[in-house]
């Protein structure tokens, strides 16, 4: 038993180093709740990590897909009571025992990534819509799960967390867009809606293909995100008055959105301007620590 019990700190240190290296501004957020909230946000959050992350650190997309395989398949086994050698599932496995967890929103979550990873140069989203669903499957479920794994039962509570989880999403999209220009992913998260409207669509050996060398029609696009983003945080901040007090922490990812959303519009709205990659999502740290210390004092999110 004494020895269960170290591995399983062991897999909670791990997930606070990996939420804290890889989802720096999320890390900062999570200290703001409860301890008795933490060990399962943390957990949470490095599963989300784990997913959002495969792609990126596989040498072959095809072994990014099958990471994304396997924790689709873990997530099953966890369900079934079955021991998985993985730090991240092992903490995962004892919220879930803890807190009966929905499966679906894991499920849903993580599937999510698959269809994103296994999309063809043809299946460009089409609408702004396809992209405030995967918002909401990556975004908003993690924020679904973690109010769950707090006991708070709220429709209110769980609305909110709505629109939160899509304006991250979509703005964290949005900030990645020169990340993923650097690695010539054959498609950007701008859908085609977006792109034809401000000329970055271009059609090229009988295949459709979005281009961001054009500054201005880049801007304008990303204004037209970020703007739909913004909405979310505005119905989601009109709920506040109605959303339990115990759940309002968990809501604190509205704030790194919310400076996201301001420093895009300091540098109109231009994604590749570097100023954006400084401190923590292009603000000084001391700065970004009190904007959240100020929310969370008062309440806020």
């Amino acid at each position: 038993m004494k020895g269960a019990s170290s591995s399983l700190r062991a897999a909670f240190s791990y997930c606070v180093e990996q939420v804290r290296n890889y989802d720096y501004h999320h890390y900062l957020c999570l200290l703001e709740l409860p301890p008795n909230m933490r060990k399962a946000a943390f957990a949470l959050r490095a599963f989300n990590v784990e997913t959002a992350r495969a792609m990126d650190v596989a040498s072959d997309p095809k072994i990014g897909l099958m990471r994304l395989l396997w924790w689709q398949e873990t997530i099953d086994r966890i369900y079934a009571n079955k021991l998985i050698e993985h730090p991240t599932a092992n903490a995962l496995s004892s919220v879930i025992s803890e807190t009966r967890i929905t499966k679906g929103w894991l499920k849903r979550s993580v599937e999510a990534r698959i269809n994103d990873a296994s999309r063809e140069v043809t299946d460009i989203p089409e609408t702004l819509e396809e992209l405030e669903k995967y918002a909401e499957d990556t975004a908003s479920t993690i924020l679904y799960m973690t109010l769950q794994a707090g006991g708070i039962r709220s429709t209110v509570a769980d609305h909110a967390a709505s629109h939160v989880g899509k304006a991250s999403g979509l703005l964290l999209l949005v900030r990645s867009l020169p990340y993923h220009a650097s690695r010539n992913r054959h498609f950007p998260y701008i859908p085609t809606e977006l792109a034809a409207k401000h000329g970055l669509l271009a059609v090229e050996g009988g295949r459709s293909e979005i281009h961001l060398d054009k500054r201005e029609g880049l801007c304008n696009a990303v204004f037209e995100m970020a703007s739909v983003a913004n909405v979310h945080l505005q119905k989601a901040r009109e709920l506040a008055g109605t959303v339990p007090a115990e759940a309002r922490a968990v809501l604190l990812p509205a704030i790194p959105a919310q400076v996201i959303l301001d420093r895009l519009s300091k540098v109109q709205f231009d994604v590749f301007d570097p100023s954006l990659e400084r401190g923590i999502l292009g603000i000084p740290p001391l700065l970004y620590q009190l904007k959240l210390k100020w929310s969370s004092w008062r309440g806020k999110y």
